[in-house]
């Protein structure tokens, strides 16, 4: 009976080694998620194409049309209320000041 039970243990460790060996790749791929977005710099060549600003007052006020206009209410913006920063679906990977805007403003819907 005691070998049976030595049987079980070691079968039951070496599931537990297969497992833990095949989440390695798998928790690499959740810590690089988790990691922190680097903000929009404003010199990139994406960001000045769009003349992004991080802060809306100092963005051209002819081409902003309109003081209401920044990333928090633009329908690109998925950061939540109330957040300084939150990612933006044109520049993907990074985050845009919540009081930002660019050229690419969509007014929300809703």
């Amino acid at each position: 009976m005691s070998d049976n039970t030595s049987d079980n243990s070691r079968r039951r460790f070496i599931k537990l080694g297969a497992m833990g060996l095949a989440a390695i790749p798998l928790s690499n791929i959740l810590v690089r998620g988790a990691q922190a977005a680097n903000a929009v710099d404003e010199n990139s060549p994406m960001a000045k194409s769009l003349s992004y600003v991080s802060d809306a007052a100092k963005a051209d006020q002819g081409k902003r049309g309109g003081a209401d206009r920044f990333c928090k209410s633009c329908q690109l913006y998925s950061g939540k209320a109330g957040d300084a920063s939150g990612p933006c679906s044109i520049f993907q990977g990074q985050l845009v000041n919540a009081n930002g805007w660019c050229t690419a403003w969509t007014k929300k819907a809703g």
